[in-house]
């Protein structure tokens, strides 16, 4: 079994309001050393077979339902759980 990690976050060049009201915020409570905000999406999900069969169907899973990847880009990590 596998333990699939996946953070989809906005392309570079996709404007993110929230992300731009959240560092607005951030300087007006003084925060002023913050350079950037990224604001995301973040899924785990469990899955059972090969790492191979795995890795596929993570990557599948987030190209067709978890990211628009016209405006959002995702990663993932796998790790090895005990059932």
């Amino acid at each position: 079994m596998y333990k699939a990690k996946i953070f989809v976050n906005y392309k570079p060049s996709v404007l993110d309001p929230k992300a731009t009201v959240i560092q607005q915020t951030l300087t007006r409570l003084g925060q002023t050393n913050v350079d950037s905000v990224m604001v995301g999406k973040y899924f785990e999900l469990v899955l059972q077979g090969s790492e191979a069969a795995v890795n596929e169907q993570v990557a599948k899973l987030c190209s067709e339902m978890l990211a628009n990847v016209n405006m959002e880009t995702y990663r993932y990590t796998l790790e090895e759980v005990e059932a």
